[in-house]
């Protein structure tokens, strides 16, 4: 799993404007395909009169979730200029919409394809860019007795509490950055009575 990712914080834009077509370029945050799907549904609705809204994402931190859509565009002059621009960058759980409006020039391939990807870049380049820590789950049980060695331990870690129950057999779930997992996880072992 990779420890780290690069991703934007907030929506942006751009325009790219080539021989009378306009090229009007969103890129959004998101973390799964629902949330971008649901955005590329809003730019169509928005932009119903565009010849094209075309778009492409790419999710999670191992960044082997991702589509792409050429809408209506000669095959691989759209879709994939936008995920080339995303790749390029190194950026992932982010979405670009890219919407067309034709100018009555054709561009021919190698003209959209030059377009397209300027479009995405204008976009992603406009955007706030973070380095973000992929987090990991851990789910362990404690006897009551333990809490205190447990609490402390927590409170000293790099980890938020996502889930607690305290009874006479206790059980929590943590999150923490991937690459803080194992260490955290030996830590707790160490704890008498603790198991996952």
């Amino acid at each position: 799993m990779a420890d780290s990712y690069l991703t934007i914080t907030a929506p942006s834009e751009g325009v790219v404007r080539e021989k009378m077509s306009k090229f009007l370029s969103f890129a959004h945050p998101v973390c799964t395909a629902d949330q971008a799907k649901e955005i590329i549904a809003a730019y169509r609705k928005e932009y119903y009169d565009a010849r094209h809204v075309c778009w492409a994402y790419m999710l999670g931190p191992e960044r082997k979730e991702f589509l792409s859509s050429d809408n209506g565009e000669p095959s691989g002059t759209a879709g994939k200029p936008i995920l080339g621009q995303i790749n390029s960058l190194g950026l992932t759980d982010v979405v670009v919409v890219v919407v067309r409006y034709f100018g009555g020039i054709k561009l021919g391939t190698s003209g959209l394809i030059v377009a397209y990807r300027q479009a995405a870049r204008e976009a992603l380049e406009a955007a706030n860019i973070e380095e973000r820590h992929a987090m990991a789950e851990l789910t362990f049980n404690f006897p009551y007795m333990a809490m205190n060695d447990v609490m402390r331990l927590v409170k000293n870690a790099d980890a938020k509490i996502m889930a607690q129950d305290f009874d006479n057999s206790c059980s929590m779930t943590l999150s923490t950055p991937a690459d803080n997992a194992a260490p955290l996880r030996a830590r707790l072992e160490d704890i008498d009575g603790v198991t996952f």
